[in-house]
């Protein structure tokens, strides 16, 4: 690990780990993109097949998502019966690219996730992702993107 212009060190790799508590839902924001950034996502086949990949795999439950052409932005929550985070994201890769049967279509090896903290914090970031298609002028309205949706809905207590 270098600490060249910082006193901090550098990682080569992302940090990951899901602390969860008690008095609050465990919900991850995560963004997964495909490996180096080839755009092929952005179509009703591929949206079908991640819900129904993401429907299989319901250690996580995946709440609201958006599919852009080269990375998708979802929320997850955690189940009574959860497997770790890390072995469920390899899983439902590992089932999509089976499913897929594509050899140029791959999702990069790691991901970004961090935990949602409140229910403000959840809204905000969803706003946010949900305006990517109109920052990227594929669309003019964001709710005009057909590659989004929600498979369980999250209830904050």
């Amino acid at each position: 690990m270098s600490t060249q212009g910082s006193s901090f060190p550098q990682r080569k790799r992302l940090a990951h780990g899901v602390l969860s508590n008690d008095w609050q839902p465990t919900i991850l924001f995560d963004t997964v993109c495909t490996r180096n950034r080839h755009s092929w996502l952005a179509n009703d086949t591929m949206h079908q097949l991640l819900r129904e990949v993401w429907s299989e795999s319901s250690l996580w439950q995946v709440g609201r998502y958006i599919l852009m052409p080269d990375h998708i932005h979802f929320f997850v929550a955690a189940t009574s019966d959860t497997i770790n985070y890390e072995n469920w994201c390899r899983y439902w890769k590992s089932l999509f690219t089976k499913r897929h049967r594509e050899p140029l279509h791959r999702w990069q090896e790691s991901h970004w996730d961090t935990r949602m903290r409140s229910q403000r914090q959840y809204e905000d970031k969803w706003e946010y992702v949900r305006c990517n298609p109109v920052r990227a002028g594929l669309v003019a309205h964001a709710e005009d993107w057909p590659y989004q949706g929600t498979l369980f809905p999250f209830v904050w207590d």
